[in-house]
Order: C-alpha cells, then structure tokens, then sequence
C-alpha cells in the first residue's frame, strides 16, 4: 500500500473509534469497552497487515479458507469466524479461530465440541440468534434460546460466551435499533442465570451501515468492513 493509502486508512479507523467512543458514553460505559473487529473479507493480506500496524488487533473473517490464509500470514492478531460455518468446515476452524460467533444449530454445536475434544481444547463460541425473524437469516430463534443454553452442558469443549445476531441488510442506523435492543435484553434476561458452560459476556452486533447504535444498545464487538476497507 502507498503511504496515501495508509494514511486514509489510519483516518477511517481513528473515525470510527471516535464514533464508537462516543457511542458507548451515550450508553453509559466505555468506548475500551468494544472490540473492533475489521472485517477483512474483501481485502487481501496487505490491507489487512496495514490495518494491523494501525493497531487493529481482532479480524473477522466469512470463509473457512481466507481466515486460515490471513492467519498464517498474520499470526498475532485475533482472527473470528463471522460468517455462516457449515459443519464439513469446523475442523478447518477450530483452534485457528479465537472465537467462532455463528454457532447457529445444535447439530454444529455437536461438530464443534467433537474437532475441540479431539484437540483438547476449548472452543469459544457465540450462539447466533435470528431477531429479525427473517426466513434467508441463520440463528436460533429467540424462543429456544433457553433450551439451548439449558443444553449446552452435554458438550464439555464447547464455551458459549455470548450473543451475535444481524439486522436486516436494508436497515441502517435507528431502524436496526429494535433488533439489537431485544437481543440485549435477552443477553440480559440469561446473565445471572445458571448454565453449565455458558458465560454470556459478549454482544457481537452492528456493522458499517449501524454500529453505533449497537454499541449505543450494548454491543461490545462490531463486526466493520467497508467502513474500514473502502
């Protein structure tokens, strides 16, 4: 990349920042408090290493084979499996992946737990939940969120550590708010409950188009790509 072209990408990142800093004060807590990850599915390895010599740390990637790519060319930084994971690819995920956030099926969950168990790991996953109620979306639906947290003690390698979910591609800013503001309170109605293997520490909602409202609503990692990869 040329120096221009660093220096615009240095500018849309600390642009973000500011916008999520700010954010997270109208929700009462800290922009500290929100992963960024930079979602580098359109941009090739050098893109992605000028983003993390700017001091984005957390990537996330939508195919199995890219995230294995960019995470051999760079290795330090936290690579997540965002996009929809098809069980004849969890073994190419687990244990390259810091954390897989589209467990979307119990039948994946099992597949998840049986590749961490034969590498003796454990695998931190996010339940994804289908809000929207759109029939092309992947998730769970809100009403069996319970029986699946109720569950997930059955599989010893598997750690669900929070929520993902999407709003619709069509919706921007205040109009993904009712998404992301249920799937909050849902977070929030599980917390202080007690289920094996499950920590629901994390939020991962919000994307280009209405990041800050999900940091607004309580998102703690947003998932950015052409904001950051024009």
């Amino acid at each position: 990349m040329s120096y221009s072209q660093i220096e615009e990408l240095k500018s849309r990142i600390v642009e973000i920042q500011q916008k999520i800093d700010r954010a997270a004060r109208n929700g009462g807590r800290s922009g500290k408090d929100v992963t960024l990850i930079a979602v580098s599915k359109t941009v090739d390895i050098s893109q992605a290493q000028a983003a993390f010599d700017l001091g984005i740390h957390d990537f996330g990637e939508n195919r199995t084979q890219e995230l294995k790519s960019k995470q051999q060319a760079i290795p330090q930084a936290n690579w997540h499996m965002i996009g929809r994971l098809q069980t004849n690819k969890v073994k190419d995920i687990v244990g390259k992946a810091v954390l897989i956030h589209s467990l979307d099926s119990w039948h994946l969950a099992q597949e998840i737990n049986k590749r961490a168990q034969n590498l003796n790991i454990e695998m931190p996953v996010l339940l994804q939940v289908n809000i929207s109620g759109e029939t092309q979306k992947a998730g769970v639906d809100p009403a069996d969120v319970r029986g699946f947290l109720d569950s997930v003690g059955e599989l010893t390698a598997l750690r669900v550590k929070g929520f993902m979910t999407m709003a619709s591609l069509s919706s921007a800013g205040e109009e993904s708010r009712p998404v992301f503001a249920e799937l909050a309170a849902l977070r929030d109605k599980f917390k202080e409950k007690s289920f094996s293997q499950v920590e629901l520490k994390y939020l991962s909602m919000g994307m280009s188009q209405d990041y800050e409202v999900a940091v607004e609503e309580g998102a703690n990692m947003v998932r950015i790509g052409s904001a950051i990869f024009t």
